[in-house]
């Protein structure tokens, strides 16, 4: 069941969110990633925070996902970010309660409410805008 969900986010709703993404000041940022037996780049749509240190990410599907598994095996990845690239050299994980803060207000009630818990640090070559 889980695989044919998140097959059927990967063919739709990343299709729709893609295209929202690549619009500056929309809320979704594009992951460029490279697969890891395939070595094809493909862009997933996710949401991130600002940090001083790069942009913080809460893994909603958990870790099991490819974007993710990607970015973890080759070391980083690139973030599009309102139409900027942005280099990330490390992913890390971070705390659930600043992970959490990292989001604006309603987010953060989403967050708590959905009882997310996987953050990670999506650490960048140059420290990121808040938006």
């Amino acid at each position: 069941m889980r695989r044919a969900w998140l097959w059927f986010i990967k063919h739709t709703l990343n299709k729709a969110t893609s295209k929202a993404a690549r619009t500056p000041g929309g809320p979704f940022t594009l992951v460029r990633h490279v697969g890891r037996k395939s070595g094809t780049t493909f862009e997933t749509p996710i949401i991130v925070a600002p940090v001083a240190e790069g942009f913080i990410c809460e893994l909603t599907y958990g870790e099991d996902v490819n974007w993710y598994r990607n970015i973890v095996a080759a070391g980083g990845c690139e973030l599009v970010v309102d139409g900027v690239e942005h280099t990330v050299i490390a992913v890390e994980p971070y705390p659930t309660d600043a992970g959490r803060r990292a989001f604006p207000k309603p987010a953060q009630l989403v967050l708590r409410l959905l009882r997310r818990h996987e953050f990670r640090l999506l650490r960048t070559t140059r420290a990121a805008a808040p938006r």
